[in-house]
């Protein structure tokens, strides 16, 4: 199924979304990426507030490359989500609704988006200049020593992504291997 979906992306938002949907969202994401999920854990154990409202959020991992002349920002493809496994869990648990990247996760991440009634999507590696085009705005807004690994607010209009892990636990990556398996035996 095919939905439009405006960020923040909340439970109620999570709970009508099932493994194989492919969404086009619109409104503001994260992008966050392994150096600046390490700092944002830093700054917790410190007792210290996150750079970014969690509630609700909805974090890209991405790493974009620089911008072009006119456009906000260069190609914009996910990255490895499995790298982000260590951290999410806790970010999870703070709120935060959605993840976009790709690859599978952990079995914690996994429990985690089923206790929190979030969502993983994926978006399509490979189709960053795509993608990009569907970012309207981008801005560091922290860790801008980090470079391409600074956590950005981006903008977007119709980012497509497929929902992956539903808060159901439905994992599209299970699910479709064995419908392939069952495909090929007839």
């Amino acid at each position: 199924m095919d939905r439009q979906i405006h960020t923040p992306i909340t439970e109620e938002i999570t709970k009508e979304l099932h493994a194989g949907d492919y969404v086009y969202i619109t409104g503001t994401i994260y992008v966050a990426r392994d150096a600046a999920h390490k700092r944002m854990m830093e700054a917790l154990d410190a007792g210290k507030e996150l750079p970014i409202d969690i509630k609700d959020c909805t974090i890209y991992y991405m790493g974009p490359s620089p911008a072009r002349e006119g456009r906000p920002i260069g190609s914009a493809g996910p990255t490895t989500a499995s790298r982000m496994d260590k951290y999410a869990p806790r970010l999870l648990d703070l709120g935060e609704k959605a993840m976009i990247g790709k690859g599978k996760r952990t079995k914690e991440v996994i429990d985690a988006i089923i206790r929190n009634k979030a969502v993983y999507f994926a978006a399509v590696g490979g189709a960053g200049a795509l993608l990009s085009k569907c970012i309207t705005k981008s801005e560091v807004i922290c860790y801008e020593d980090l470079g391409a690994e600074a956590i950005r607010k981006l903008e977007v209009e119709n980012f497509p992504a497929i929902v992956v892990i539903d808060c159901e636990g439905n994992n599209l990556y299970e699910t479709a291997i064995r419908a392939y398996c069952r495909e090929d035996i007839n």
